[in-house]
């Protein structure tokens, strides 16, 4: 029977919650988080299996349901956002897709900004009206455009800050205001910034969803992704969802994710500063026509970066001349920078969104984020970053 570590009422800072929070330890008293790898558990009596099912005992059923690694994780990553209650996924999108599907209905409305990730604008505009469900895109800068958007069927707002690729950078709690006001919640991506560098439930925000293959694990190792949110939300709405569609996280993907969180913090403190200094190398670049980072004061939403963040991002948007040729020509000289369309992880990596992350978008959606033929995005890693400055510019200087 698994026992709880030693716990303390005492909050603990994220550096500390991120390699002892949740943790579960079994009688043997091991060191790392155990992997539970199994489907079912066995009851010491049918009765007890009915009051399990009837929610009269505590326990586990299936690993469907709960799990006692995924659990693991589940608290950590609670008690890291600060939220009441947390539920896992298998994947990122799977995580975007249940906050959404589970608390709407036929003839339910969303608004979400326009600036998303493409399977997240697949799940808004494509997937949803499919079941009835309206939505609305806006500029998600635009507080205007949020008001002009709400209907009497409004019941979500979802958008992600910073934005893939182009890095916006919405005003959270002005957001959120607006969603209150028109009785609805907001559903807020922060996979780009991570727990670390924003709270968005501190800004107003209702419900968190991660992608936890991005920084979480942050070595390219699995994927996963997590919903945050308050315990009521979780009970009403998530619970029962996840519980019979089944999007569930593997325990051995737990264990994987448990493990990246416990160097999460030391690992995005340098992403982020190695970022700023390539970021900074950049700006005066002949051959780079649009630079965006959240960390500089030339950042268009720099004065809500000041508000809402506590760092930059180790994420760079930039545009190269020469367009889509010119971006293949340096994204195919860089030596050490990958090509690849993961982010968050310990390897830079570099690429291109109109052709990978966006394609599926028309030219005109992609025109309206600013996702040109040229534009690159780069994920910075933990590599020195004067061999990263370096790469760089050696891949520049192909475009002659």
């Amino acid at each position: 029977m698994a026992r709880k570590a030693k716990t303390t009422k005492k909050r603990l800072r994220p550096a500390t919650e991120l390699v002892h929070g949740g943790t579960l330890r079994s009688q043997y008293g091991e060191t790392s988080e155990s992997i539970f790898l199994t489907q079912g558990f066995i009851y010491d009596s049918a009765e007890s299996a009915a009051a399990r099912f009837a929610g009269e005992e505590a326990g586990f059923i299936y690993s469907r349901f709960s799990n006692p690694t995924v659990s693991m994780f589940e608290e950590r990553m609670r008690l890291l956002e600060g939220a009441e209650a947390a539920r896992s996924t298998a994947t990122g999108m799977a995580a975007v897709t249940a906050a959404l599907l589970c608390q709407l209905k036929a003839g339910d409305h969303v608004v979400a900004a326009r600036a998303l990730f493409g399977s997240c604008r697949y799940v808004v505009e494509d997937l949803l009206p499919r079941y009835g469900i309206g939505s609305t895109l806006v500029d998600g800068t635009d507080l205007s455009q949020w008001r002009k958007a709400v209907k009497p069927a409004t019941k979500a707002f979802f958008l992600e800050s910073p934005t893939n690729p182009t890095l916006e950078v919405i005003d959270i709690a002005a957001v959120a205001e607006i969603a209150h006001k028109a009785k609805a919640r907001l559903i807020v991506d922060n996979v780009f910034s991570t727990p670390l560098l924003q709270r968005p439930l501190e800004l107003g925000a209702d419900i968190v969803v991660y992608s936890a293959t991005k920084h979480i694990d942050g070595q390219g190792r699995c994927l996963g992704g997590v919903i945050l949110s308050d315990r009521k939300f979780v009970d009403d709405h998530l619970h029962t969802f996840l519980r019979q569609t089944g999007p569930s996280l593997s325990p051995f993907n737990a264990w994987v994710l448990l493990k990246g969180l416990e160097t999460l913090d030391v690992r995005v403190e340098r992403q982020v500063a190695n970022a700023a200094k390539l970021a900074d190398h950049l700006a005066d670049k002949k051959k780079i026509k649009r630079l965006i980072y959240p960390g500089r004061p030339d950042h268009p939403q720099a004065d809500v970066i000041k508000r809402q963040m506590t760092g930059g991002s180790n994420l760079i948007a930039f545009e190269v001349t020469g367009g889509r040729t010119g971006a293949f020509k340096v994204a195919n000289a860089f030596k050490i920078i990958r090509i690849s369309n993961n982010l968050g992880d310990a390897k830079s990596l570099v690429t291109h969104p109109s052709t990978t992350t966006h394609q599926r978008l028309s030219e005109k959606a992609r025109r309206e984020q600013g996702i040109t033929q040229g534009l690159l995005r780069i994920s910075v890693g933990l590599e020195d970053p004067r061999d990263l400055a370096e790469d760089l510019d050696q891949a520049l200087a192909t475009l002659g």
